[in-house]
């Protein structure tokens, strides 16, 4: 290492061209790989697209349904401003409040059967990307 007290870098003569040239790359075909991506890249844009309606059209439902709710609610209160009697009023809450709960619940298994819809469209298109992939892939190795 030290040659007459001067540090000498031990890699100063090593060829490291020798040890690339013996390692061989396998050729690569750029047109694939670019279809390859292209591919890839419109089943994320594809995807992300149905996400988005998906998200808007369960958006816009849920607003459909905070809108029936309040209406049902502003009807609700005239009809417990108009009963006669204090058990009449109590009847009416009752039947409010079972409908009510009854629309919830409704409207839950909805907002759920959407929301699941959005998934099973989505890892659906990614699964068979990549079922595709897989078979581009095989077929690649196969070449060679």
């Amino acid at each position: 290492m030290y040659a007459n007290g001067a540090f000498k870098n031990p890699f100063a003569d090593f060829d490291f061209s020798k040890i690339s040239s013996e390692f061989k790359l396998p050729a690569m075909n750029v047109e694939s790989f670019v279809e390859t991506a292209r591919k890839n890249f419109a089943t994320i844009t594809s995807v992300n697209t149905a996400a988005v309606e998906s998200m808007k059209t369960i958006a816009q439902r849920q607003g459909d349904m905070v809108r029936a709710a309040m209406e049902d609610l502003s009807k609700h209160g005239s009809e417990v401003l108009a009963a006669a009697t204090v058990e009449e009023k109590a009847a009416k809450q009752i039947d409010f409040m079972k409908k009510t709960y009854e629309s919830a619940i409704t409207n839950s298994k909805e907002l759920a059967e959407l929301y699941t819809k959005g998934q099973t469209d989505a890892v659906t298109a990614l699964s068979a990307r990549v079922a595709e992939l897989t078979e581009e892939v095989k077929a690649a190795i196969a070449k060679k």
